[in-house]
């Protein structure tokens, strides 16, 4: 991504013309130097080329999907990513974030909604959050036959890594550091994607429910996440230890 002194970018993949103009103008409005792509291999090659901070991307492309656009792009950026759809039924929601996207917005959209949107991306850290206090240079945290190495970034269960994304490590490694507590939504949107997410549950419940699948939980006898209903989310008794 570019430095943080200099002019962020933004990378606008969308077929329709008037959708792209709105989302171009009002990113330059925010100070944005904008690349336009029509079409998702367009989109992919703007990427490599420029090395993006910020890419709308929409779903219905005439090429590529743009569900699959986004797996590409998360093999080579770590760039901000918006969905930008028509189709707002909940699978494509649930896709568009377990593939990597930080967001969606639908279609038609409020520029002041969009703006406010990428505003609070940009004022989370795009690195993993401070961990909370531990011991001096003790990097690894366990529960029963999980293990994560904070510092490399890796995570295994019963000694096979476990391929995470980005949000879904920092969940789980919020989790395990405050295995004893029981985190409310808000708590970990504040933690992990920052200010200005406190209504957005939905992205909590999302990638839980994504991180739990790739754990392979058992809804109805889970091993290492537990719902706290009406409240949010903690860590199963177990052996729990760094």
């Amino acid at each position: 991504m570019s430095d943080s002194t200099s002019q962020r970018s933004a990378l606008i993949v969308e077929d329709d013309p008037d959708i792209r103009d709105l989302l171009a103008t009002t990113l330059r409005m925010n100070g944005f130097s904008v690349i336009e792509a029509s079409t998702g291999l367009e989109g992919l090659a703007a990427m490599k080329e420029y090395g993006p901070d910020l890419i709308t991307l929409d779903l219905n492309l005439p090429d590529l999907d743009g569900v699959e656009v986004c797996r590409q792009c998360r093999a080579f950026s770590d760039a901000y990513i918006v969905m930008v759809t028509a189709r707002q039924d909940e699978i494509d929601r649930l896709i568009g974030l377990e593939i990597g996207a930080d967001d969606f917005i639908g279609k038609p959209f409020s520029p002041r909604e969009f703006s406010a949107r990428v505003s609070a991306m940009f004022r989370r850290p795009r690195a993993a959050p401070a961990p909370l206090p531990e011991a001096p240079g003790d990097t690894l945290l366990r529960h029963e036959d999980l293990t994560m190495d904070v510092e490399g970034r890796t995570v295994t269960l019963a000694g096979r890594e476990v391929g995470l994304t980005r949000i879904e490590f920092d969940l789980l490694e919020t989790l395990l550091t405050g295995a004893q507590r029981v985190w409310t939504r808000e708590a970990l949107l504040d933690r992990v994607w920052g200010d200005g997410w406190s209504q957005d549950h939905h992205l909590v419940e999302v990638h839980i429910r994504n991180l739990r699948k790739k754990l392979g939980e058992d809804m109805s006898n889970p091993r290492f996440i537990r719902t706290v209903r009406g409240v949010g989310y903690r860590m199963m008794p177990g052996d729990a230890r760094r």
